[in-house]
């Protein structure tokens, strides 16, 4: 099985790929990148591998000399909250976020809580593969069983939402953020119909929060009668919502309707919004009605979240249900995005249904081309970038045309031997002739 290395982090399929030499070396080497700041806290998600490679992780970094605060099962921003608020010089997270089972992984977050850009990654690779670590005495384990209280916290304290009665249906697919989502509920005075939050018993269907994976909640609304009805990935970074008819908005919408509450409650002229090239024309609309700023990153987190905190942005995300309220963190958040759909309900007293209605409606579709060699890759997207007039073009990443009733994004996946196109239009027909025009 292939081990995937790249600036995302490290996946493989346990224990395969993901040996328990490769996670003692990252963690060694991270412990090494680190330098003389050695506090790290390190967080999983439920799989039942997590706890066996976090036992090499953290013997890693304690040859190191490093001091480690294991928090436990968590989910991912909650650790991007804690190494903030423990001042610490890093974190490792233990997940393989929307991937199923056996895949598990590591991610690294630098002080700022956001993960690494390219530079530190590709640093951080360099000296596993040198096996160049430093060894230093001293090192530590300690135990901190609040972040995700103190994330609650944090949440609720950026947003002061009031009390919202709301009945809502929750699948956490019993991933790391069964307990926090519950909780985060009831403190907004919500009755919660639950499936899937138990941590003992990861997954009960494939984690990644797309339409297929949602039909046990879309049931599980139409029977309760649930206002709305949330699901996540096992790591509990990006968020899908089903409306109160049990049908999937797409995850599209999750940061466009978080957006569209917060320029409507703050109604500041000139906010800042940002997300990365291949998110939905809506945000655009959304920021333009309310005369805010949108700013386009290259895909990954790492550079939507830089971007976030470099222009002080009100809000920004990716439209994979990723959202990132940098009042709490700079990590996609499913409790900042829970919060701030409740409260777009209550303020605009709408259902999901209206909601999603009153925005501008597009269709994305999506492709990819299998290439063998990054030379392969290169070679597809200068054809296509020859397709296309100048004017139309934004070469941020990739190639990504314009249009004015749609887009068409081209570029070489960082994860995968692939190139991906994804296109966007005001009906299903424009994305796919531009998918057939690529093609």
């Amino acid at each position: 099985m292939t081990l995937k290395i790249s600036i995302s982090g490290v996946r493989g399929f346990v224990p395969e790929s993901l040996t328990p030499e490769v996670c003692l070396d990252f963690a060694k080497a991270f412990g090494t990148y680190l330098g003389t700041k050695k506090k790290v806290v390190v967080g999983t998600d439920s799989r039942a591998s997590s706890e066996i490679i976090k036992g090499i992780v953290l013997a890693g970094l304690l040859s190191t000399g490093c001091e480690v605060i294991d928090i436990g099962i968590a989910p991912t921003p909650t650790i991007g909250v804690m190494v903030r608020q423990l001042k610490a010089a890093g974190g490792v997270i233990i997940t393989a976020s929307h991937n199923p089972l056996p895949w598990n992984g590591l991610k690294f977050v630098r002080d700022d809580g956001i993960f690494l850009n390219e530079a530190e990654a590709k640093k951080l690779i360099a000296i596993y593969e040198a096996k160049t670590f430093h060894t230093a005495p001293g090192g530590t384990v300690a135990t901190n069983l609040s972040a995700i209280d103190i994330h609650l916290h944090k949440v609720l304290q950026a947003l002061k939402p009031q009390k919202m009665h709301y009945k809502v249906a929750l699948d956490c697919c019993n991933g790391a953020g069964s307990v926090a989502c519950v909780k985060l509920l009831k403190k907004l005075g919500c009755l919660v119909v639950a499936i899937n939050c138990d941590l003992t018993k990861p997954f009960p269907h494939d984690p990644e929060p797309v339409p297929k994976n949602l039909t046990e909640l879309g049931e599980l609304v139409r029977k309760t009668n649930a206002a709305i009805g949330f699901a996540m990935d096992s790591d509990a970074d990006r968020l899908a919502i089903v409306d109160e008819h049990g049908q999937p908005i797409g995850e599209e919408l999750t940061l466009t309707l978080a957006a569209q509450y917060l320029l409507g409650k703050k109604r500041v002229k000139g906010a800042t919004i940002v997300t990365n090239l291949s998110t939905t024309m809506a945000l655009d609309d959304v920021a333009k009605a309310a005369g805010a700023k949108l700013i386009r990153t290259k895909i990954g987190e790492v550079h939507v979240a830089e971007k976030i905190k470099e222009s002080k942005a009100l809000v920004g995300g990716e439209g994979n249900g990723g959202v990132i309220y940098p009042a709490v963190g700079f990590n996609r958040d499913t409790l900042s995005g829970i919060t701030l759909i409740l409260q777009l309900m209550a303020a605009s007293k709408k259902t999901v249904a209206k909601l999603v209605a009153a925005l501008p409606s597009y269709v994305i579709v999506k492709d990819k081309v299998a290439c063998l060699t990054q030379s392969e890759a290169a070679n597809f997207i200068l054809k296509t970038k020859r397709l296309f007039p100048k004017k139309n073009l934004v070469l941020t990443e990739g190639v990504k045309a314009v249009f004015p009733d749609g887009w068409v994004h081209i570029r070489a996946s960082n994860t995968e031997p692939i190139v991906r196109i994804i296109a966007e239009g005001k009906n299903k027909e424009v994305a796919e002739r531009l998918i057939r025009q690529v093609l």
